[in-house]
């Protein structure tokens, strides 16, 4: 019988059709969903009937079943671990997630985030009884606006987009002030991350597009072209999302402030830049970090983000609340608008931001120092460069020269192969790699983002070249099939992708009979 296309009895067999009763592949474990584990009629917990203990529940009980599986609770430790074991990890391996800046995360970090007093606060207790937080807070704010040599931080935003919003929220309350509403048009390079024009739009801003030269960065003449009264800023990446540095930054900066304009940078990349440049050297007015990118806080699962945006002093004012302030040696929040400085223009988030976040970010900059830092950013740029050089004759560089944190490569040297990168990126899982970015940045044709970070080894990373290049041979000579039923060794084969996103079985149902 099939259960919403899964098969409920062993299917597992490898490259050369051997099957195993179990469907497991030695300590590879077969594993159902849950709800084909367990049942709702069973349950690893027995509780006695309550007596004469009257329901509080106002008439709103539950009258049936609410569908959730009993399971026991070996069965549960072992479904779950089961399931972590068809999971990459950057704790398995090099994790080559190009604009995603996949790093080690200490796990000194980690100890710090679950000290008694950091672990398990509430958003609502009173200032006099979480000043270690509040002080840790205002520590992070001064070393990122160290790092950054800008003015003024707001920690409140809870990511990366979180914290583009703030920065154009800031432009928009600036223009505002000063009565510019004509100001509505925003310039967005093709090479700026993909956010960047739906938090502008989400702002009521509109987009006016800037494309690149062919070295893969702003096309200065057509930037000018576009200059005008109506412009209210730019929102720019840089490291861009093809891993180079924009070299006209600065001469970008002051066209936009020459007609009266805001440049805002998203800092995702800021990875490639710590120690070695400040934003605020480069005119910049309002700019995101992604903790969890440049200071190794968890992605994901493992999180939750955390994206602080400093502020320039034209947009400083405008900063949102609340605010974290010291006076005569105590800490406090500025939680209001009408208590804050300037013309804030409100609150983006219920408290504060994420404490958790905070507390890593700290510990990652403290045990890693202004020196250690620094180093950290260089490695990443060396890592890159050396898997872009050591792959350059085999695969083909979409820009020619150096990069910065990430190698990007296209799909020319695949071209009358039969193989696309989908086809390539599938064969890394076999190899036992995560696949690296596919397919962006847009501009680029069969895009290929290799993104390494500091926390690899020459040895792994050389591990890691050895099978691209493997793959790349293959690829030229004629080993098609390989790459068209690859993956082949994973837990699941290659899956109808198109059907998936168009037809996706979204509820589990129980198999009838």
């Amino acid at each position: 019988m099939m259960s919403q296309g899964r098969p409920t009895t062993p299917h597992t067999s490898d490259a050369v059709g051997h099957e195993t009763v179990s469907g497991n592949k030695a300590l590879a474990q077969r594993e159902l969903l849950i709800f084909e584990i367990g049942t709702p009629r069973r349950t690893g917990i027995d509780f006695p009937e309550l007596k004469n203990t009257p329901s509080r529940l106002g008439g709103v009980e539950r009258t049936q079943e609410i569908g959730l599986p009993g399971l026991s609770e070996p069965e549960v430790m072992r479904h779950y671990v089961r399931l972590s074991q068809k999971n990459y990890a950057i704790d398995l391996g090099v994790y080559p997630l190009g604009s995603c800046t996949m790093k080690h995360n200490p796990r000194l970090n980690e100890k710090m985030a679950r000290l008694p007093g950091f672990a398990d606060l509430h958003p609502l207790q009173p200032h006099s009884t979480v000043q270690g937080a509040l002080e840790l807070m205002g520590d992070l704010a001064h070393w990122i606006l160290t790092l950054t040599g800008m003015p003024a931080v707001a920690l409140s935003p809870k990511a990366g987009a979180h914290g583009e919003l703030c920065g154009m929220m800031a432009i928009r309350a600036a223009l505002d002030a000063k009565g510019a509403d004509h100001k509505r048009r925003v310039l967005v390079p093709e090479s700026a991350h993909g956010t960047n024009p739906a938090t502008a739009v989400q702002c009521g801003f509109s987009i006016d597009s800037i494309p690149a030269t062919e070295d893969g960065r702003v096309d200065m003449d057509a930037l000018k072209a576009k200059l005008g009264d109506d412009v209210a800023g730019i929102m720019l990446t840089n490291p861009n999302t093809c891993g180079l540095f924009e070299r006209d930054i600065i001469e970008i900066a002051d066209l936009i402030h020459g007609v009266g304009g805001y440049f805002y940078c998203d800092g995702a990349n800021f990875n490639a830049l710590v120690g070695r440049v400040r934003p605020g050297d480069l005119g910049i007015d309002a700019m995101h970090l992604n903790l969890h990118k440049t200071f190794s806080t968890p992605h994901g699962g493992g999180g939750p983000g955390s994206g602080p945006t400093v502020l320039s002093d034209a947009l400083a004012p405008y900063a949102p609340v609340p605010r974290v302030e010291s006076q005569d040696g105590v800490w406090h929040l500025v939680e209001n608008v009408e208590d804050a400085d300037g013309e804030s223009f409100g609150r983006m988030t219920a408290f504060h931001g994420q404490m958790g976040m905070f507390v890593r970010a700290l510990s990652y900059m403290l045990s890693h120092g202004s020196d250690g830092l620094k180093q950290a950013t260089e490695d990443a740029v060396l890592n890159a460069n050396y898997v872009q050089a050591a792959l350059s004759d085999v695969m083909t560089p979409a820009f020619s020269g150096t990069c910065m944190h990430e190698a990007l490569f296209d799909d020319r040297f695949l071209k009358d192969t039969g193989v696309e990168t989908l086809d390539f990126a599938k064969a890394m899982i076999d190899e036992g790699y995560h696949p690296m970015t596919m397919y962006f940045p847009l501009v680029v044709h069969g895009a290929m983002l290799i993104e390494p970070t500091e926390s690899e080894s020459k040895a792994e990373l050389d591990r890691f070249i050895a099978v691209m290049r493997s793959l790349a041979v293959k690829a030229v000579s004629g080993e098609v099939e390989m790459f068209k039923a690859a993956p082949i060794y994973a837990p699941l084969r290659r899956l109808d992708e198109t059907r998936a996103a168009r037809k996706p079985v979204l509820k589990w149902t129980p198999s009838e009979g």
